[in-house]
């Protein structure tokens, strides 16, 4: 990667959802440093700073091509493997190919749409904070999980996992909503997990150890 490039994805622009957390660090540094002292300002500038770079959400130029499945989140790539898509989603149960993605709090979390489709379907579930890389994750931790309907009648899901520090998932869509592949449709703050429910009969492209660039990266072909 050239350095314009790093320094394109460090220096770009924060997500919405990243503002309330920068203007507060922010907040925090101006009060020390009129009142309070110069350790209270080094403290907010310092979470700050740190907000803008974990906010981050940087142009992604998706593949021209409308049979691929995306990563839906920049990360490393834990699971792949047969499983059963959330029942809350009313997918069957039928075993599918399942790729899971966690997010470290250093990775770009703003989720992508893998697919050109629509949502028809958005189910929130509360649940615990265990480790994100876990599998068990996939069931217990607090998750929302997105069904898109694709063009030739087939599904997918894609499920958004908070993880051991995550504690809040911010979805942007809804029920109804077209998304073109790559489109952005949430974040998850401070670590976590993307988990892609292929359709039945495709198999993935990628092995456990890949990164993955959301928007970008090729998970499968839907032909």
């Amino acid at each position: 990667m050239s350095l314009a490039n790093s320094l394109s994805l460090v220096l770009a622009p924060p997500h919405p959802a990243g503002r309330p957390f920068i203007y507060a660090g922010a907040g925090v540094a101006l009060l020390g440093g009129l009142v309070l002292g110069s350790w209270l300002f080094w403290l907010g500038t310092a979470f700050t700073l740190f907000c803008l770079y974990f906010f981050r959400d940087p142009k992604r130029v998706p593949p021209a091509r409308h049979d691929l499945v995306l990563a839906p989140a920049d990360g490393k790539v834990v699971l792949v493997g047969p499983a059963i898509p959330p029942a809350e989603l009313e997918m069957g149960d039928q075993p599918r190919w399942r790729v899971a993605i966690f997010l470290s709090v250093l990775d770009v979390h703003v989720n992508r749409s893998p697919v050109q489709g629509r949502i028809s379907r958005i189910s929130y579930r509360h649940g615990k904070f265990m480790d994100a890389s876990l599998e068990k994750a996939s069931e217990e931790n607090e998750r929302n999980a997105l069904r898109f309907d694709l063009p030739d009648g087939r599904d997918l899901a894609c499920v958004q996992i908070a993880g051991l520090v995550a504690r809040r998932i911010v979805c942007t869509v809804h029920e109804g909503d077209r998304l073109m592949a790559g489109e952005r449709f949430g974040i998850i703050r401070f670590g976590s997990r993307t988990d892609v429910y292929l359709p039945v009969g495709v198999k993935p492209l990628v092995l456990v150890g890949q990164t993955m660039i959301g928007g970008e990266s090729i998970l499968a072909e839907l032909a």
